[in-house]
């Protein structure tokens, strides 16, 4: 950004400037990346060059830096390197880029439901405990009273869990695969009765259309998802990808970040019991269990 906050006129540079003249920039909500973006777009202004000739000479894509100048894509902090090197500013854009990286990290999550609520396609893989959204009421009071909260809170956690579920069976339910990793299924609920439950309403969530489960059996060794993740897909074509281990849930949302999680949850999908084989598997286990 210039240090006296001047534009030329365009609206898509640094500073307060806008095609019609200037404009108050809200400086208590002002983000890391709206900087990054702005910084981006005048230094390229600045330059007098075109995309198409910063394309040639940074090596990225005409339309991938486009994105980067409007703000809708932060990019990798290689690319902000390469932008270093051509415009000569040191480390700036590189330093930037971490502020926005940063900025995106400490975030406040604001909970599953909304972005679920919007897909169109959810993806998840479940490591420690059944995936939330096929949980029966029992088995999700059993798994967050763990958490010792108070009954007010354990209520409404409760309640808040099983709302999201809505989106398995609205009229036009999302589409939903889980991968189940079978030590999900060899670790019982407490009370024989909520587990027994939980596996019915598994092996008949398995017969829905919209809904693919397969077990991840003991068998297909080690693998390079280490913790619980959900990949959500939404009508605009953008992925963001929710993984959440012990220490607490995060939200990817950079295309370079979520790539490598869904390439990993392919991977680990193609080991997997198909829908069939797994729907078999969960109806011996329900076998195996005792009604009484």
């Amino acid at each position: 950004m210039t240090g006296d906050g001047k534009d030329n006129g365009n609206g898509n540079g640094s500073g307060n400037g806008s095609g019609s003249g200037k404009e108050l920039i809200d400086w208590e909500r002002l983000s890391a990346r709206e900087v990054y973006a702005s910084e981006l777009a005048y230094r390229r202004r600045q330059s007098g060059m075109t995309l198409v000739q910063l394309a040639e000479l940074c090596l990225y894509e005409q339309s991938y830096l486009h994105r980067l100048e409007r703000g809708t894509r932060l990019g990798t902090v290689e690319a902000a390197g390469a932008l270093d090197r051509v415009y000569g500013t040191g480390m700036l854009l590189v330093k930037l880029w971490h502020l926005a990286k940063r900025e995106v990290r400490d975030r406040p999550f604001l909970g599953l439901a909304p972005l679920e609520a919007e897909a169109v396609g959810i993806q998840e893989y479940a490591l420690s405990a059944v995936p939330e959204l096929l949980q029966t009421r029992a088995y999700a009071t059993e798994q967050l009273r763990t958490a010792r909260p108070g009954s007010t809170a354990l209520a409404a956690r409760v309640a808040a869990r099983m709302a999201r579920q809505a989106r398995l069976t609205d009229p036009e339910p999302v589409h939903y695969r889980a991968l189940i990793d079978e030590a999900v299924l060899r670790r019982t609920a407490r009370d024989r009765h909520t587990w027994t439950g939980q596996l019915d309403h598994l092996i008949e969530a398995a017969q829905r259309p919209d809904i693919s489960l397969h077990v991840v059996p003991f068998g297909t060794g080690p693998h390079h998802i280490l913790g619980s993740v959900e990949l959500l897909y939404f009508p605009d074509g953008r992925t963001v990808a929710y993984t959440q281990s012990s220490l607490g849930g995060h939200l990817v949302e950079e295309p370079e970040d979520v790539e490598p999680l869904r390439l990993a949850y392919d991977i680990l999908r193609d080991t997997a019991l198909t829908p069939t084989e797994s729907l078999t598997f969960l109806r011996a286990l329900r076998d195996q269990a005792p009604d009484t």
